[in-house]
């Protein structure tokens, strides 16, 4: 007797269907699970005997195969327990409620041809789980993705642990079946106690609150570094800071979440699909409304801040899309590590290439990255003096590329705090005042790209550049003898046209002007002959 039933496998973001095949034949006692299964599926033959044993339920003693078709993608992960242990009661006749099927909805939509064997199917829906040995259910990453897949490929029906229907619940028109246990699935699917479905609501978004310890009025002076932030904040822009020890800098990056905007759904969407395959949703979790702040430490490889492994995953530049990827000491991080962040910050996509294919996981974050400016980190401090040979500073500096820097919007100088201003009562502008301006850019910048697949002017293509950052004669030519002078790139020059439109944008300016260029040029770095 043989038996079919759904499951789903995870691509990168996205979801291919498989097929969980189990056939039970005489022969010596054995268990077998074939089709390119990594060690935590052929781990669950125990997990799935044990399970099936404590709900009171028969384990087939004779021969048992399962297949996980089509075999030439890679299964992971303990997510097939259920759908492995469905098929064998199907076929061992533990769950009754069954037809015989010659046509199955998979891969192509096509039919597959019947056998000459009877077959039992469930179809039109698809069963995800992992199994404890007492049968109940643990939740398992990436049920987004497969949520997604089902509505695409037409299966109405979605059978997983309860930890995970509300996360499943945010797709639409699917019927979301929470599971408890092994025996409560089998007496639904016996239609002897029936399941209810599950029906949750997309969470309202709104703007999270804010941590005094992380608000911008408790920081002292650093006004400038403070206006770069919002420009960051408003158009999605990267920033450097550069200071002595001391000066604030990671305390200003970590302050930034605090002035973005209220992610759209559509952002909260992609924030949340990525956060699902990379398995960082709580128990019970769903929509994630609040922009990511990530901040690996210095010693992080490339494979964890771009991504990839022997199963790609997204790395820290995905886990941050949408939000700020904050990379400290940065100088202090391997040349190679910082070198892979070229393609994302100039794409907005990490493409991750193996013998077996290519998968693509976005990337599109606001990096601020915070370094000293020689190894002791009082160079050019007027009030201590470096002690730091010139050879030295020189190869420090030299650990970030030029091409990198190039990529980096607004060079920020942050300078040590004066007494004065640490000892100031009066606080400074208040969080809450800076975002309130930062969402009327993002609002802005939402109705200008409205027709096109992009949110803030940091992502605008040359096309797009010509079209919504054109400038008059004067700014023209004091961008020109910028260019001459500080030896400006191609990159530099389409680079500051967007920040120039961006505080245009914050000053509520439908036109670039020239103080706004100005202003622009400022945090560009400087190389004059």
């Amino acid at each position: 007797m043989s038996s079919k039933v759904l499951s789903a496998a995870i691509i990168g973001l996205d979801c291919e269907l498989v097929e969980v095949e189990a056939d039970i034949s005489s022969g010596l006692v054995s268990f077998n699970i074939v089709g390119l299964p990594d060690t935590a599926i052929q781990e669950s033959k125990e997990r799935i005997k044990a399970a099936i044993k404590n709900s009171g339920l028969t384990f087939p003693r004779p021969h048992v195969t399962i297949n996980l078709a089509p075999a030439n993608i890679k299964k992971e992960g303990p997510s097939y327990d259920l759908p492995i242990a469905v098929s064998i009661l199907l076929a061992s006749g533990e769950i009754k409620n069954a037809i015989p099927t010659n046509s199955f909805p998979i891969f192509d939509n096509q039919p597959l041809q019947k056998t000459l064997s009877i077959s039992k199917a469930i179809p039109e829906a698809i069963f995800v789980g992992e199994l404890a040995l007492d049968g109940s259910l643990r939740g398992v990453p990436g049920i987004l993705s497969i949520a997604l897949a089902a509505r695409k490929s037409k299966i109405k029906t979605l059978y997983l642990p309860k930890d995970n229907a509300k996360e499943a619940s945010l797709i639409p028109e699917l019927e979301i079946f929470p599971v408890s246990n092994l025996l409560e699935l089998a007496n639904h699917l016996n239609k002897k106690k029936l399941i209810q479905s599950y029906t949750g609501e997309v969470p309202k978004i709104i703007p999270p609150e804010i941590e005094d310890c992380n608000d911008m009025a408790y920081i002292k002076g650093q006004e400038h570094a403070k206006r770069a932030l919002e420009i960051a904040a408003a158009g999605g822009h990267n920033v450097l800071l550069t200071g002595p020890p001391g000066s604030g800098k990671t305390l200003l990056a970590k302050s930034a979440p605090t002035i973005l905007p209220v992610p759209t759904l559509e952002e909260a969407f992609e924030i949340t699909r990525i956060f699902s395959v990379a398995g960082l949703i709580p128990p019970n979790g769903s929509l994630i409304t609040k922009r990511p702040f990530r901040s690996p430490h210095h010693t992080a490889s490339s494979v964890a801040l771009v991504g990839g492994g022997a199963w790609p995953k997204p790395g820290e530049v995905s886990l941050a899309h949408r939000g700020v990827l904050f990379l400290d000491e940065f100088p202090e991080f391997q040349r190679s590590v910082l070198e892979s962040l070229r393609q994302p910050l100039e794409d907005g996509v990490v493409t991750i290439s193996r013998a077996s294919g290519t998968l693509q996981f976005p990337a599109k974050f606001i990096l601020i990255a915070a370094r000293n400016p020689c190894p002791c980190g009082y160079y050019g401090d007027p009030q201590k003096n470096c002690i730091c040979s010139p050879s030295s500073i020189y190869r420090y500096q030299k650990k970030i590329s030029g091409p990198l820097l190039d990529r980096i919007d607004l060079h920020v100088e942050v300078p040590k705090i004066k007494f004065e201003k640490i000892i100031e009562e009066k606080p400074a502008e208040p969080s809450s005042k800076i975002r309130e301006r930062v969402q009327r850019a993002r609002d802005v910048q939402s109705r200008r790209f409205k027709n096109l697949k992009i949110f803030t002017n940091s992502e605008m293509k040359t096309a797009q550049i010509k079209e919504f950052c054109k400038i008059d004669s004067q700014a023209q030519e004091l961008l020109r003898q910028a260019m001459l002078q500080f030896h400006l790139s191609a990159r530099a020059y389409f680079r500051i046209l967007k920040i120039a439109r961006t505080i245009a944008d914050l000053a509520e300016s439908e036109k670039i002007q020239t103080v706004h260029l100005a202003e622009a040029l400022q945090y560009r770095p400087k190389i004059s002959e």
